[in-house]
C-alpha cells in the first residue's frame, strides 16, 4: 500500500492501520480533517498516511514545535501492517500520551521493522498532534 493514495480505495476497502474498519468510517475521515479522539487512533491514521502516501496529513498532523518543512515519503516502501503494543494515557481527556507500537514494510532489500514509542500532545484546539519518538 506505497503511494497510492485514497482515491484508489475501493469504499468498502479496509483501513490499512488494522483496526478491521472500512477506511471510509476509520482513517478516511481524519485524512479528510476530522479530529482524531485518542493518541492511538492519530497513530493509526498517521501509519496509513504513511501507507498511503499522504505527506500533506503527516505534516499537518506533526506537532508544530518539531514538524518538518517537508517530507519525502520513499515510493520503494510499503506498508504492510501496525501492531500497536501498547498505549499510556492518550485518551478523551488527556493532554499527553504516548503509544508504542511496530510498522511492518517491505522495501526492495526484504522486510523491514520500525518500532517507535511516540508522544503525541492535545493542542488547545483539541487535536493531537504526533510530537516525536525513540526507537525501540
Amino acid at each position: 500500500m506505497s503511494a497510492m493514495g485514497p482515491a484508489s480505495l475501493d469504499a468498502g476497502a479496509r483501513c490499512p492501520c488494522g483496526r478491521g474498519e472500512a477506511y471510509a468510517s476509520c482513517c478516511g475521515p481524519l485524512h479528510d480533517g476530522a479530529p482524531a479522539p485518542t493518541a492511538e487512533r492519530l497513530m493509526r491514521s498517521r501509519y496509513s498516511a504513511f501507507a498511503l502516501g499522504l505527506e500533506r496529513y503527516l505534516l499537518d498532523s506533526w506537532h508544530p514545535s518539531t514538524r518538518p518543512a517537508a517530507m519525502d515519503l520513499d515510493p520503494e516502501v510499503t506498508w504492510r501492517r501496525l501492531l500497536i503494543e501498547g498505549t499510556e494515557a492518550g485518551g478523551p481527556f488527556d493532554r499527553e500520551g504516548f503509544v508504542t507500537f511496530t510498522a511492518i514494510a517491505r522495501t526492495p532489500a526484504g522486510r523491514f521493522e520500525q518500532r517507535e514509542r511516540s508522544r503525541f500532545l492535545r493542542d488547545p484546539g483539541d487535536r493531537w498532534r504526533y510530537v516525536d519518538g525513540a526507537e525501540g
